[in-house]
């Protein structure tokens, strides 16, 4: 089998580390788009991928061995046989992974969906009583328009402006549909680990993606900026034990971009992120073909 097999492998870690760059340089909305796209495609060839090289193991089998020697034909190895072996149990870790993320996600459905059991299912807003300030956009179902649900507490730290700002951001994870990005980007990194930093990316941008939303809804980039401060200082005051981690640094990134202009909407640079995708799944396809020709002059007939 030639290297056409290891092309996804190698696309995956240059799609990792091109996308910090992409999310600071690109618009939130297109770079989302491309990052989680170009994910999904890189992961699900580098399964492929896998697949192929476990499925190298049929030519080690004795009847097919004993068939070729038969017919006079001599088999070598596509692959050697550690890298099979060691194929098929990556490819048996995907499955144990991806089952994890899809458990998790059906269980946050259905926690969600307790929530907003018991309230009118024509309202959008949802205002529980709790002294934990927190606010999230709850993805509809069919038959179920999306939610916000929004803790009293969180409402009240907020100043009128602000809570229009809360709104407008939770309102656009719900009218772009945040939820599926999220769950490809979160199933491409459990596929392919190595594109864990895009999932990272990805989480970031979607939020910021929420904030210019939200701040072009208010007209006001300023006061986007505030009540993003505001909910985030408000929330931490609830957990003042909680150390400095990966959200408040995001937070404050977030902040710091709302108070300059927003990025530029580069179409080709997110074509450029997709075709790594598409040429991953290119060289999974090609390998195919390798992989076929293989087994028909191998296997009996």
């Amino acid at each position: 089998m030639r290297l056409d097999v290891y092309i996804p492998l190698v696309l995956s870690v240059l799609l990792a580390a091109i996308s910090p760059a992409i999310g600071r340089r690109l618009a939130p909305a297109p770079a989302t788009r491309a990052l989680t796209l170009a994910a999904v495609l890189s992961a699900a060839s580098t399964t492929w991928a896998l697949l192929l090289l476990s499925a190298t193991l049929i030519t080690e089998a004795p009847p097919v061995e004993a068939q070729a020697r038969e017919d006079g034909q001599h088999l070598a190895d596509p692959v050697p046989q550690a890298v099979a072996c060691a194929a098929l149990l990556a490819l048996a870790l995907v499955a144990y992974r991806l089952h994890r993320v899809l458990r998790a996600q059906h269980a946050m459905r259905r926690a969600l969906r307790k929530l907003t059991a018991n309230h009118p299912s024509g309202s959008e807003l949802i205002v529980i009583d709790s002294p934990v300030p927190q606010a999230f956009a709850i993805p509809g179902s069919p038959g179920s328009p999306g939610r916000i649900l929004a803790s009293s507490s969180m409402l009240s730290a907020l100043e009128p402006a602000e809570r229009r700002v809360l709104l407008a951001h939770e309102r656009a994870h719900l009218t772009h549909r945040h939820a599926r990005l999220s769950a490809g980007a979160a199933l491409a990194a459990a596929a392919n680990p190595l594109l864990t930093p895009v999932h990272t990316t990805v989480t970031f941008l979607i939020e910021r993606w929420a904030d210019e939303h939200a701040a072009h809804t208010v007209g006001d980039r300023d006061t986007t900026a505030r009540a993003l401060a505001r909910a985030a200082l408000t929330a931490h005051r609830s957990r003042p034990a909680r150390r400095l981690n990966f959200t408040d640094r995001a937070v404050t990134a977030r902040i710091a971009a709302l108070r300059t202009t927003p990025p530029p909407d580069l179409r080709a640079v997110a074509a450029v992120v997709l075709a790594i995708g598409a040429f991953a799944a290119l060289g999974a396809a090609d390998a195919t073909d390798d992989l076929v020709e293989l087994l028909t002059g191998a296997l009996p007939r």
